[in-house]
């Protein structure tokens, strides 16, 4: 691969990615902003807050992540698992 940071791929500068996070938090924020004109029907107490489904689709993306790492250590299989030495 390239040394020079300019040749690189366009996603792995670190300008882009510095932009491409800006844009998702502007574009979450402003999805979560617009709550404030929706008119939300809530099944239940909690899901009327504001922010509540944001809140909650973020924490339920971490408690995956968390339930596949651990899952990951019980799954896990040596490195030279598939290597058949003769």
């Amino acid at each position: 691969m390239n040394a020079d940071p300019d040749q690189r791929h366009w996603l792995l500068r670190p300008g882009t990615l510095r932009l491409l996070c800006w844009l998702g938090a502007s574009v979450l924020a402003i999805t979560v902003l617009a709550q404030l004109w929706v008119d939300l029907h809530a099944e239940f107490g909690v899901d009327g807050w504001f922010g509540f489904n944001a809140g909650f689709g973020f924490l339920s993306c971490v408690l995956m992540v968390l339930v596949a790492k651990v899952l990951g250590y019980f799954v896990k299989r040596p490195q030279k698992f598939y290597r058949h030495d003769d």
